[in-house]
């Protein structure tokens, strides 16, 4: 590996969730990789694939895909004889790395956070500002953004593909005076009532997930709240695709949504203590789904944080404040008054019409 005179260094690092650190130095000459050192607190066997690891980056391009390097990387280790381990990384963590290392990719300690704490404003308004404010990261009158929801109004958030009639009881949500709202990201039902759940949402440039998988993007972006459980007793895991649960059950979900401008929507619903039966009034929910949500009768709450922990839910909300602030570098922010304007105009125009929510009857 011969390395360009003058050459700047640039360095790369990915910590495998669950694994390893991986890094890589990189030097470029004429848009192509001319050099690659990779190191880290991994295993590796037998002691000379490192260097191989390294020859395989070499003669890439300097906007070469992680897949691309990934595949490099696999087939110059699978020409060793007898094989190789690695153990605490893969050939992908190594790619993901020598992206970061290209420019191709941030990391958490690249941005710094506008943090926005609990304000109680109309579920609906919440998913209009899930849509208004990547636009304004997107357009740089934002930072990226960590934020907590909060309400005191009752409503069904349904997922953006979900069929409003096969996961509504109409006459459930009329009796109970629960409104339906339908959001812009997937996955499933939330349902709400004050008090009940604890939803935040974060909003990163998707260079932050370059080279992951989805499947991965959900872990990593959580991966600070696995700490903040654990901090209070909870011991989660991630359960693909984009679950949180514990030994008690399922604790909460995910859901994403990537605009143009390359900013990503990240947001997640865990369960507090909602009452059950009365979410099986509103929503449709088979067997299946209620065991899914840590309770096998429609007659028990759900409460799988509130149980395991016994803390107030704003205590809790308080810890989750603290640890991601104590991880990455953020500023205490506020909605602006455009902001809430023209999420307000949202809701006038597409989130509290019945156009959009029955979009998928």
């Amino acid at each position: 590996m011969t390395e360009s005179a003058g050459a700047a260094v640039r360095h790369g690092e990915y910590k495998v969730r669950g694994g390893k650190l991986v890094s890589v130095d990189l030097t470029i000459d004429e848009g192509r990789i001319a050099s690659a050192h990779v190191f880290g607190d991994f295993f590796l066997e037998p002691d000379h694939a490192l260097e191989e690891i390294g020859a395989a980056l070499v003669g890439l391009p300097s906007d070469v895909s992680s897949p691309a390097a990934t595949a490099a990387i696999t087939t110059r280790l699978e020409a060793l004889p007898g094989g190789v381990q690695m153990i605490g990384f893969d050939a992908e963590a190594v790619a993901i790395a020598a992206r970061r290392a290209l420019g191709q990719a941030s990391s958490w300690d690249d941005l710094t956070f506008d943090v926005i704490g609990p304000q109680v404003l109309p579920p609906a308004l919440h998913v209009a500002l899930d849509e208004v404010l990547p636009h304004e990261v997107a357009a740089g009158r934002r930072a990226p953004l960590f934020r907590f929801w909060d309400w005191d109004e009752p409503c069904v958030v349904i997922g953006s593909y979900q069929s409003l009639r096969n996961e509504i009881d109409a006459e459930g949500a009329a009796r109970h005076g629960i409104d339906v709202v339908r959001r812009i990201t997937g996955g499933g039902a939330m349902f709400m009532e004050q008090g009940n759940c604890i939803t935040y949402s974060l909003v990163v440039p998707t260079s932050l997930v370059e080279g992951l998988s989805f499947e991965q993007a959900y872990a990593y972006l959580d991966d600070w709240v696995m700490a903040a459980l654990a901090e209070i007793g909870v011991q989660a895991r991630y359960v693909p695709l984009n679950d949180i649960a514990s030994e008690q059950g399922k604790i909460g979900g995910a859901a994403q949504r990537r605009f143009a401008g390359g900013v990503l929507l990240h947001h997640v619903t865990m369960s507090y203590d909602i009452d059950a039966q009365k979410m099986g009034e509103v929503l449709r929910i088979g067997r299946e789904k209620l065991s899914d949500k840590g309770t096998k009768s429609a007659n028990k709450r759900v409460d799988p944080i509130r149980s395991q922990t016994g803390l107030p839910r704003d205590e809790i909300i308080a810890g989750f404040l603290d640890v991601f602030r104590s991880r990455y570098a953020t500023t205490d922010s506020a909605y602006t008054e455009a902001e809430l304007e023209t999420a307000r105009e949202l809701v006038r125009t597409k989130f509290g019409t019945e156009q959009w929510t029955a979009r998928i009857p």
